[in-house]
């Protein structure tokens, strides 16, 4: 029995929370899930972004699944990465039949190092001089790179491309690159190149199809993933994993989107994607894909949320892809 702990969180993580369960438990898999709060509401309600309970359930549990945060999302997620140590954030951007994008047919994986770089926190003020120490190591480009490389022999993908800025920060991105290079070698029967992160930007726009895998550092991976989602029709189809030796984290890209919380149309597929995401890290694929397959049917049969052109409320959808599963 596997022990999942569900955070719902702030804004329409609680509505897709809803309809990613309503799929889940539909499928009646070994799973124990329990619930716990985090966010901006437990701050106002605990005093704590993250409770000390919330925290020592997902320490203890097999994976976590959450749904979003609001203006405390680098107190919780952030910091539950760093607990966690959920060392790589995995980024799939694939475009779905029926969805109009820029991009029909895309499907790449940004791999994204989770622990170190800017995201340290590392700031300092010096009068009218601020500052921010950029924190890159051997240990954990070494891993990133080799998570990079194994996710692509897993799937069956021919390529890797490691994204960095060695022509300008030469010690820390000069090192990431150097050991993503090393790292390539072990692994001849995948093609590898890298690109300056400025270039690669400009790839992305005008040729996607160069890329497959991508693995680059915490910044560079947090602004290229959301671009490669762009791609495919935004962030409410861009599911997440957060993944380490022990543990593991499942988030939707979006965030807590305020604006059209309360409402029920927010667009659950991030979620309900994300949650197969889990679902395979578990070894549970073909469930995965029946999953997948049947948010593939709804949405090329017209079934769609008010943001991609349709009608369908929150859980209407969310019924509609239960439905296909039978």
């Amino acid at each position: 029995m596997k022990k999942i702990v569900v955070i719902p969180g702030d804004g329409i993580g609680k509505e897709v929370m809803e309809a990613a369960m309503l799929i889940l438990e539909k499928l009646d898999l070994p799973f124990e899930y329990s619930y716990y709060e985090a966010g901006d509401e437990a701050l106002e309600k605990y005093g704590k972004a993250l409770p000390d309970e919330t925290l020592e359930a997902c320490k203890k549990s097999d994976a976590v699944l959450f749904g979003a945060a609001g203006e405390t999302a680098a107190d919780v997620i952030v910091r539950l990465r760093r607990e966690l140590e959920t060392f790589a954030n995995v980024r799939p951007a694939k475009a779905i039949e029926g969805i109009e994008c820029l991009y029909p047919g895309l499907d790449i994986v940004v791999v994204r190092e989770n622990t170190e770089c800017l995201y340290l926190g590392f700031e300092f003020e010096f009068g009218d001089v601020t500052e921010a120490v950029r924190v890159i190591t051997r240990k954990a480009s070494e891993r990133i790179a080799r998570y990079a490389f194994e996710l692509a022999k897993r799937e069956g993908r021919k390529k890797v491309t490691a994204l960095h800025k060695a022509n300008v920060m030469k010690r820390t991105c000069g090192l990431f690159r150097d050991v993503c290079r090393e790292v390539a070698k072990e692994y001849g029967d995948i093609e590898f190149n890298d690109y300056y992160i400025d270039a690669a930007c400009m790839y992305l726009v005008m040729d996607p199809f160069r890329f497959d895998v991508i693995v680059t550092t915490n910044m560079f991976g947090d602004i290229v993933s959301d671009l490669a989602a762009g791609l495919v029709g935004g962030l409410g189809l861009a599911p997440s994993a957060n993944v380490g030796e022990k543990s593991a984290i499942f988030e939707p890209v979006h965030g807590a989107a305020f604006d059209i919380a309360g409402k029920g149309i927010a667009n659950p597929t991030a979620m309900i994607l994300t949650a197969c995401m889990m679902l395979r890290h578990f070894g549970y694929v073909e469930e995965a894909k029946k999953v997948e397959a049947a948010v593939e049917k709804a949405i090329k049969g017209g079934k769609k949320t008010p943001d991609l052109g349709g009608y369908l409320k929150t859980l209407e959808f969310a019924n509609e892809v239960a439905r296909l599963l039978d």
